[in-house]
């Protein structure tokens, strides 16, 4: 039987560290205001992955700048709205809360557009492809 006294309720100010450490945050609290450009934090940082929280707020890449990168990219989009287009395809990807892709090392991609109207919150996983 669950047992009530058995845990804590954090109201969403709060962070707690357990014995190790170990810290709870929220990436959809904390967020920068007045962008002038978007914001990466680094969440996890090792040799064969990286973690990011990154806000935009009606940012996008420069015209003709495209992202090629040496890893994978999982990007998961949290909040807000974007779209991103790669230099294979004349097709726009747009993507709202809840949808992820992954994005091969190598393949030329940018941020075509992200909403001006609300924060735009993406976690972005930099990975190795374990079959290279």
């Amino acid at each position: 039987m669950f047992m009530e006294e058995s845990y804590t309720i954090l109201s969403p100010e709060q962070t707690m560290a357990d014995s190790h450490g170990i810290v709870v945050r929220n990436l959809l609290e904390n967020l920068p205001t007045n962008l002038a450009d978007e914001v990466i934090e680094k969440l996890v940082d090792h040799s064969n992955v990286r973690i990011e929280r990154i806000v935009s707020h009606g940012q996008s890449s420069p015209d003709g700048i495209w992202y090629d990168q040496s890893q994978d990219e999982f990007v998961v989009l949290l909040s807000g709205s974007a779209k991103l287009q790669f230099d294979d395809e004349a097709q726009i990807v747009p993507l709202r809360p809840g949808d992820y892709l992954n994005i091969p090392a190598h393949r030329k991609h940018r941020v075509h557009w992200t909403s001006q109207s609300e924060p735009t919150i993406w976690l972005a996983i930099h990975h190795v492809d374990g079959s290279n």
